[in-house]
């Protein structure tokens, strides 16, 4: 697309930014970020390696540990090329369409994770709650279906961004807030009436954070069940299997959350501190699911190390 279609000043490309006032060591900013990249899709493809050719693994637990490592490759993938041309290349401009489908992939896989991270409280609450009946209620061919539902959900869900984004005017500013696209960020750009997109960016942003209360309401029941448990020794047993899906929770929706409020409420606030939060928001979860699960998993770490002829 070499020019939008409007009536006003025609703008071609937007511009991504970096880190303001640190332009002059960008060579040495994106090392750490590469590494980061580089261990975080390193990671995540070991994590469906495994899985997929361990049969003992086939079970709804890595069945949902299989979809939030898709969900995190989507998130590192689809924010590489701009993060590495901004802090490498210092190139900073991207065309309204290449911006449009960075967005829809961001926001599809962030919902998903989000998805991911809401059923796999469930599973938790199930096996702790009902242990004889887990394996009757999540059976394999559910699960399967139900990743599948989630995979769908998420991508019609975010569908319409990039049609509602692409029909309104941008005429005055081109300069986006971080080295990579966000709904709401490209939405601001436009001098034309973006109510649509603002109405529908509300509903996402209201899914998303059901997933959160429902994460929520089972932990409490979890709680509830565990505080009924007689032994110690069990408490902390049951507990110890609900640690690396409450730090997958955390170092998912801290940021988010936080990037949310600093666009709708942090206008008069460091750029540089949204910016950041914006990158952690990308860079952290794919990194840290990976090392939380194969530190906090048993199974997972053993795989990993029998396939590299480790005891």
């Amino acid at each position: 697309m070499n020019t939008l279609n409007f009536s006003n000043t025609e703008i071609t490309t937007f511009s991504l930014v970096g880190i303001p006032g640190l332009e002059h060591v960008y060579v040495w900013i994106s090392i750490p970020i590469c590494l980061m990249y580089l261990v975080a899709i390193l990671g995540n493809c070991v994590i469906l390696f495994v899985i997929k050719t361990e049969p003992s693994l086939h079970v709804p637990m890595y069945y949902f540990l299989f979809m939030l490592a898709i969900s995190d490759l989507g998130l590192s993938l689809t924010s590489l090329p701009t993060m590495l041309t901004t802090f490498v290349f210092n190139a900073t401009e991207i065309s309204p369409n290449a911006c449009f489908a960075q967005e829809f992939f961001v926001h599809e896989f962030a919902d998903m994770e989000s998805s991911v991270l809401m059923v796999m409280s469930f599973d938790r609450f199930l096996a702790i709650r009902n242990p004889l009946r887990y394996s009757s209620v999540l059976t394999n061919a559910r699960v399967v279906k139900l990743c599948m539902v989630l995979f769908i959900k998420s991508m019609l869900l975010m569908l319409p961004f990039p049609f509602t984004l692409k029909s309104l005017t941008y005429c005055k500013k081109s300069l986006l807030s971080h080295s990579y696209c966000l709904h709401q960020d490209v939405m601001n750009l436009a001098c034309s009436d973006n109510t649509v997109d603002f109405f529908y960016g509300f509903f996402v942003a209201f899914c998303m954070m059901s997933d959160s209360v429902f994460i929520a309401v089972s932990y409490i029941f979890i709680l509830k069940t565990v505080m009924g448990i007689g032994s110690h020794k069990e408490r902390l047993k049951a507990l110890n299997t609900c640690v690396s899906h409450i730090c997958a929770v955390l170092i998912f929706y801290v940021p988010i959350t936080a990037l949310a409020l600093m666009h709708r409420f942090g206008k008069h606030k460091s750029p540089s501190v949204t910016i950041l939060t914006a990158d952690i928001f990308l860079l952290v979860p794919p990194l840290m699911n990976p090392i939380v699960y194969c530190l906090k998993t048993r199974q997972i770490r053993e795989k990993i190390l029998g396939k590299l002829g480790l005891k």
